[in-house]
């Protein structure tokens, strides 16, 4: 059993008042009697609650809603939303299996009842409740007490997480930031209380007193440090940078050099002591105890096995990831399948360089004489190599391999998936559908670095931003002789080219080597369609991609990316409804 904050759940004192753990929860979700089906098993008193000694018992629960709250259709790490990006296709078994979804990723027919939007708007608010709570404790108890200060440090961190990845999906949100809120306060919150920018400048000010506070190094994994605040800072910074505080626009009107240079200054590398780059970028992405947690891993959520519960703290959210597989399940989910767009991208040239604009004019192919990026097969599992790195699994264009029969496609995403030779230690067969103990990593180095160069990049700062992503590179290049993958040249022939840039680039040539740079080392990692919004390219990428996608992916016939509506999430018809007139629905006349 993994030791972190996460697991501590099972240990909790559960009735520390159910009432402290749920009364937010009806002001957000529909329930007749919640709080009378509630029963105590254990009491502990106001005086008691606020005691340094047992502020964990309540403080838990706002961690474990971070896996307990989520779930397959709606997960935290919002992946089912990056399906709209040019990294994936909802995939399934046809358009009917998750059809909302399938609606999203063409940008047609997208409604405000959807049921996914209520779903993962809920949940977010169902752990803000906690996160709220949790704090108004905090604030009753000795605020001159050094375990008080920190525990009410990383409650604001995760607040701020809450609020971001709800922030990032539907743009008009309320906040759930007051102390000591009442009913009546919770039914009079608007969505448009701040404009965007003040928005983005909520979720800071809970970051930067969180960062003033949290300690270099926790002795339970799981919470926060000063280095996962300062990289949470600089990812909030750098979106807010990029202004869209048009309200009847989601245009990219500024970007504004003092949120930039708060984003370099949050990247500072002394910031980062003990951090780096793994040698292998796979190391990330693996379950073992030895993997997990480490340099490159600033803060991640703790998914555990053996911990005393049923199945364990268990990553449920990935399992319809999980691809047919033959000889070992045909009951995969096969969702979140890679696109050949993306496969293509990693294409480079004779000099090892991404080839930025005409990589998708011919499609990649294993044992064909193109070079290609190592990363692309710790990201992609592509026909002609092995499944999970494992050749006892090698994937086809069989439907063997696929749900849908090759309507979305043969290729498999690898980063969340995990070898089934690891069935019964870290994989786990729960209710006919997987799930791992593999963690989840929030924030990366490499995230850092390519913040930091954009950051550079758009200050001018050219040379220096370059340089950032030639260490990412690197990595890269590293990874030909020493990852994973390295046997595949001899092995799959295969062939690897990863260079670096050498010269001077102008500012809009070195956005556009950093742009690429994002989507080759953080494709897959839910970052891709909220990155493309954030710099205004949505529409000009996306309809790029449906037009010449279309013509290997039928489903994708018909799309059309909607600028100045299909940026963001409509407020759910649900939360509308029933917020008194307080709420103000998204542009686009959803």
């Amino acid at each position: 059993m993994k030791t972190n904050i996460f697991n501590k759940v099972r240990n909790m004192a559960k009735a520390v008042l159910p009432f402290y753990l749920f009364t937010l929860l009806p002001l957000f979700v529909s329930c007749s009697n919640f709080l009378e089906e509630q029963v105590p098993q254990a009491t502990l008193t106001q005086d008691e609650v606020k005691n340094p000694e047992y502020i964990d018992n309540v403080l838990i629960s706002a961690y474990a809603g971070l896996l307990s709250i989520e779930d397959m259709n709606a997960s935290f790490s919002l992946w089912n939303y990056d399906t709209r990006s040019d990294d994936a296709y909802v995939g399934g078994s046809d358009f009917s299996d998750g059809e909302p979804f399938h609606r999203l990723e063409r940008s047609t027919g997208v409604m405000t009842t959807d049921w996914p939007f209520s779903s993962i708007w809920n949940r977010f608010y169902n752990y803000l409740s906690r996160v709220s709570l949790s704090l108004d404790i905090l604030a009753s108890a000795d605020q001159d007490n050094a375990t008080i200060q920190q525990r009410t440090a990383e409650m604001k961190f995760l607040r701020a997480y809450g609020h971001f990845q709800l922030k990032r999906l539907f743009k008009k949100i309320p906040f759930v930031n007051k102390p000591n809120m009442e009913e009546e306060d919770y039914n009079n919150l608007s969505n448009t209380e701040y404009t965007n920018d003040e928005g983005w400048q909520q979720i800071i000010n809970d970051l930067e007193d969180a960062y003033a506070v949290l300690p270099a190094v926790q002795t339970e994994k799981g919470r926060p440090t000063k280095a996962a605040c300062a990289a949470f800072l600089a990812k909030v910074y750098l979106y807010k940078a990029y202004r869209q505080d048009d309200a009847s626009s989601n245009q990219v009107t500024a970007i504004n050099a003092e949120d930039l240079q708060k984003v370099v200054d949050y990247t500072t590398p002394a910031l980062y002591n003990g951090y780096g780059l793994e040698p292998d970028m796979h190391n990330n992405f693996r379950p073992e105890e030895q993997y997990e947690n480490g340099k490159e891993s600033l803060w991640a959520i703790q998914y555990s096995k053996n911990d005393g519960t049923v199945y364990g703290n268990l990553n449920f959210s990935y399992r319809l990831i999980v691809p047919c597989i033959p000889k070992v399940h045909d009951s995969g989910c096969d969702f979140y399948k890679p696109s050949h767009n993306l496969v293509s991208a990693y294409r480079t040239n004779s000099d090892g360089l991404p080839l930025l604009d005409d990589f998708a004019s011919v499609e990649y192919k294993v044992g064909s004489n193109q070079t290609v990026d190592p990363r692309l097969f710790v990201t992609v599992g592509v026909p002609g190599t092995p499944y999970m790195f494992n050749p006892s699994f090698m994937m086809a264009e069989s439907n063997a391999w696929s749900r849908s029969g090759g309507t979305f496609g043969y290729f498999v995403s690898l980063k969340q998936n995990v070898d089934p030779s690891l069935t019964d230690n870290y994989l786990f067969l729960c209710d006919s559908q997987w799930a791992s103990s593999m963690n989840r990593i929030v924030f990366r180095y490499a995230d850092v670095l390519l913040m930091r160069a954009e950051a550079m990049a758009q200050l001018g700062q050219t040379a220096d931003a370059v340089a950032l992503v030639n260490q990412v590179r690197s990595r890269a290049n590293g990874m030909i002789t020493g990852s994973v993958v390295s046997n595949y040249p001899t092995k799959y022939g295969v062939h690897y080219a990863v260079g670096k840039y050498n010269g001077s680039y102008s500012k809009e040539e070195a956005m556009k080597i950093i742009k690429m740079e994002r989507r080759l080392e953080l494709a897959m990692e839910s970052e891709r369609f909220f990155d493309l919004v954030r710099w205004g390219d949505a529409a000009t990428v996306l309809n790029k991609f449906y037009s010449s996608e279309s013509e290997k992916m039928n489903f994708l016939s018909g799309s059309q990316f909607t600028p100045n509506k299909n940026e963001y999430l409509p407020v759910p018809f649900e939360q509308m409804a029933a917020s008194n007139g307080h709420y103000t629905q998204n542009c686009g006349q959803w």
